[in-house]
């Protein structure tokens, strides 16, 4: 029974990906915007914090797999 479960929630990660993915996007759509009405000063500051952050979270990404 306990491989049921397991081959059900395997089933399921990829969705779950989705949906945290959309989720993502959204957010950094949002953040974007709001940078674009501040003015260029702060989106570069901000395009290379956010950049240094994808970067970080990709590397947790491949160690953690």
């Amino acid at each position: 029974m306990v491989l049921a479960q397991d081959a059900l929630l395997g089933l399921l990660l990829p969705f779950w990906q989705i949906v945290i993915g959309a989720v993502v996007l959204v957010a950094i759509v949002g953040s974007v915007h709001r940078l674009i009405m501040r003015g260029p000063s702060r989106m570069t500051t901000m395009m290379l914090i956010s950049g240094g952050v994808v970067v970080g979270l990709t590397v947790i990404g491949v160690l953690w797999s």
